[in-house]
């Protein structure tokens, strides 16, 4: 198996970069001989002891759908890492990547019988993969498909459940410009019915350390509602890791390799509820792009 600095990958002069919906943005230096995010992927595989089955999830995916087509994200629930694939096309019907082609690609490691329609307009699609589906012990049993809000004057989506069972509403999402729109945001944050805004201040979701980003996404889940900042740096990335206590070895390797990543943004989410009268974290995760 090889390590992790073999398999450290490093920008081009002039390389684009993008963020986790695939919108482009301009690096903040020059990103030519620097760390790509995919680092940060393979640094969280290693931390959690995964065998080489998930690593080769890199190159299949980049065979089958292209480089800088797939955006992954870092999930970090109740002590545990955990990973989500997420694949962008917004020609909709008129996609070339879709969960058929997605999941012919994986089919040689992964058992999938979830029934997808390819008529429907969906944009995005995102898979939650592990040891245990690539190596065959368990099957995808649920795909989450995004479609858009037309006519909404808001930019959004909506997220559904796809299943062996049918179609289940998931979650809805809420896009906002970080700099004009901040009075806008926080009264998203607040009409909710998961937190109560009287007793929890709006600041303890909306953490003011994050607020300089580009995009800030309020999301209303079936059991929870979250947030997400957009285009935070590389000093507001290690504040967001060390305030919800990811693995040491995860905030070290961030710390140690500062230089070679502070070219990037990063984009970070956080799920949460009131239990008992407190707020609480309930995930977190970060995103990058291979």
């Amino acid at each position: 198996m090889k390590t992790l600095d073999e398999r450290l990958e490093y920008a081009a002069e002039g390389e684009t970069l993008q963020d986790f919906c695939l919108w482009e943005y301009e690096p903040v230096a020059p990103p030519g001989g620097k760390f790509r995010s995919v680092n940060l992927l393979f640094r969280s595989f290693e931390v959690a002891g995964v065998g080489e089955e998930c690593f080769d999830l890199v190159p299949l995916l980049r065979q089958a759908i292209g480089v800088s087509k797939t955006v992954f994200g870092v999930k970090w629930i109740g002590g545990e890492l955990r990973w989500e694939l997420y694949f962008y096309d917004y020609r909709r019907r008129e996609r070339t990547r879709s969960i058929t082609r997605v999941a012919e690609a994986l089919r040689p490691r992964v058992r999938c019988d979830v029934p997808v329609n390819e008529r429907l307009p969906y944009f995005m699609f995102s898979l939650d993969v592990g040891p245990s589906l690539l190596t065959g012990t368990a099957s995808l049993d649920e795909i989450h498909m995004y479609v858009g809000t037309p006519g909404s004057t808001v930019s959004g989506g909506i997220c559904y459940s796809l299943t062996k069972r049918g179609t289940a509403l998931e979650n809805f999402y809420f896009f906002f410009d970080a700099r004009s729109q901040l009075a806008e945001i926080k009264d998203k944050a607040g009409c909710s019915a998961y937190m109560d805004a009287t007793r929890v201040p709006i600041e303890e979701i909306l953490w003011p350390e994050l607020q300089k980003c580009r995009v800030i996404v309020v999301a209303n889940k079936k059991r929870n509602d979250a947030v997400y900042f957009v285009g935070i740096d590389v000093d507001q990335f290690l504040f967001f890791l060390r305030r919800l206590a990811y693995p040491e070895a995860i905030v070290s390797f961030v710390e140690r390799n500062r230089p070679s990543l502070s070219h990037m943004l990063y984009d970070v989410g956080i799920d949460y509820r009131m239990e008992g009268g407190r707020l609480v974290f309930l995930k977190s995760a970060y995103y990058g792009v291979f």
